[in-house]
């Protein structure tokens, strides 16, 4: 049975609560979830990396969980340079020069995010639904109808009816979305259980609400994270190794072939389409990430 650690990590931003497993001397690798997710996620993963040598650290994002904010001023920011520096400022608080970086959606963002402007301090990286940052200039250019139909949620919380029915409705709306976004995994209703108290923390409706909307222009990012906004606008190159693994099934997507972003990584790559599986791929292919790691080491020159 792997033992597992809760800890809290400190940082100038967050008191970030994170659990940790595995030799505290080993290769450490750090799994960030998604929206709306949270460490559970990962259960089906962690025991068989640690079991091959890893120290792995698995951190509720800001909004999630038992994450807290220092400050009662600090803006709650959801945007994308917030989560990037989340994960770096995590990485200098525990002291982790290098590590693997492993993620999807919003947590696959932060990865991507750190391993393109940060290199010297990633290993490699598994990025669950290829290159995670957004292309915020570009936001304004409508995608084919099936594709915006797709991003209802996106446009909900764009109102302020939306904020009221997250607000109201968390745990029936983000039900509904695991079930949409992965059409073939059937979950029993104390598996979401298990991870929707997460969503019962007191900033996860406004760090959410503002995700949305600042990745559309709506709303300004934290002024603090400026500097790393005006980085990603120039959509980096990702150097580091990298494992791309694309479920076939992801309700967020048109159901057509995923995206291939092969051109936004200028180092080893390598794309994986993984049939069945949907938006929530650690929960319903976990061998898929576990391998994914092990095979890391091959890229890595």
């Amino acid at each position: 049975m792997t033992e597992t650690y809760i800890r809290y990590a400190r940082t100038p931003t967050l008191n970030i609560c994170y659990e940790e497993s595995g030799n505290v001397d080993s290769c450490p690798v750090i799994l960030m979830h998604g929206f709306p997710d949270d460490v559970r996620t990962w259960d089906g993963v962690v025991p068989a990396l640690v079991s091959n040598g890893y120290r792995v650290i698995v951190p509720y994002l800001r909004g999630y969980g038992k994450t807290l904010f220092l400050n009662s001023n600090t803006l709650r920011s959801g945007q994308q340079a917030a989560l990037g520096n989340d994960l770096l400022e995590l990485m200098n608080c525990l002291k982790i020069d290098k590590s693997i970086l492993v993620g999807y959606d919003w947590g696959g963002r932060a990865a991507c995010i750190v391993s393109a402007l940060w290199s010297e301090r990633v290993i490699g990286l598994i990025s669950i639904g290829g290159y995670n940052i957004q292309n915020i200039p570009l936001a304004q250019e409508p995608a084919n109808p099936e594709q915006e139909y797709r991003y209802w949620y996106q446009w909900y919380f764009n109102t302020e009816r939306g904020r009221a029915g997250l607000k109201k409705n968390r745990r029936k709306f983000c039900k509904l979305l695991w079930q949409l976004w992965s059409p073939n995994w059937h979950f029993k209703d104390d598996e979401y259980e298990r991870t929707a108290i997460s969503f019962d923390n007191p900033d996860f409706v406004e760090v959410v609400i503002h995700s949305y909307r600042h990745r559309y222009g709506i709303v300004p990012g934290d002024p603090l994270l400026e500097d790393i906004e005006n980085k990603l606008l120039k959509q980096p190159l990702i150097s580091v190794p990298t494992v791309d693994l694309e479920p076939a099934c992801d309700g967020v997507e048109a159901p057509d072939e995923p995206p291939n972003d092969s051109h936004m990584f200028s180092g080893s790559y390598n794309r994986r389409v993984i049939p069945v599986a949907g938006h929530f791929l650690p929960r319903e292919s976990a061998s898929a990430v576990i391998q994914a790691v092990l095979d890391l080491k091959k890229l890595v020159i």
